[in-house]
């Protein structure tokens, strides 16, 4: 199981996309509340984040999950624009375990997937 916390429409579709296709199971939390609600309840492999986006909260998201003592050895994922170095440091301070640029997540998006679908926290 893996928690995808991207609201970008063209995102989310690709990512459903290569997760059916890769036979992964996958689940869209609609806010930040959600996300942390889903996380303790799912258990989820990895938690992937959007950190541009503004409704999810991505940089808040994962401080609240990396302080929660039954969240914090959830793996977590964000990507961003490569040029948006100040995102990149805050999402890496906020204990992000891995920080990619968009281009190389969507890049790497079925091995990210597979990779991450048979691990557990």
């Amino acid at each position: 199981m893996i928690l995808v916390a991207v609201d970008d429409f063209l995102f989310r579709s690709k990512i459903r996309t290569t997760g059916k296709q890769a036979g992964v199971e996958l689940t869209f939390p609609k806010t930040p509340d959600d996300t942390i609600e889903q996380a303790r309840s799912l258990k989820p492999s990895l938690v992937i984040f959007d950190l541009n986006s503004a409704k999810m909260e991505p940089i808040e998201t994962i401080v609240k999950m990396k302080q929660d003592p039954d969240l914090r050895k959830i793996r977590t994922m964000g990507f961003v624009s490569h040029v948006d170095a100040a995102r990149i440091q805050a999402a890496r301070a906020a204990g992000a375990d891995d920080v990619l640029a968009r281009s190389a997540f969507a890049t790497q998006l079925a091995e990210i997937l597979l990779a991450n679908a048979t691990e557990r926290s």
